[in-house]
């Protein structure tokens, strides 16, 4: 399961990276988080869905006094990420 996620609002500057850096530390999902040049977070997970979707629902809760729209995309598609990065 794969999922791709945008988050607007106040959420470059304020860590949330590094928040989703660490929040997949704790859930068996890999993939990347990154700065996008419109001012929006782009975030890539994949693994088990509910695996995915805890995880972005954990990043959401963590930052979500930063969070003003989030956009969804999901699909299935073979594994491409090993670990989850910074980019």
């Amino acid at each position: 399961h794969h999922e791709t996620v945008y988050f607007a609002g106040h959420v470059q500057g304020v860590g949330f990276r590094y928040s989703a850096l660490q929040v997949a530390k704790e859930f068996e999902v890999s993939g990347f988080v990154a700065n996008l040049a419109d001012g929006r977070v782009r975030l890539e997970a994949e693994g088990d869905a509910r695996e995915v979707e805890a995880f972005i629902s954990a990043v959401a809760e963590r930052m979500h006094g930063y969070i003003r729209k989030m956009e969804r995309t999901s699909e299935r598609r073979p594994p491409q990420f090993s670990g989850f990065l910074i980019r």
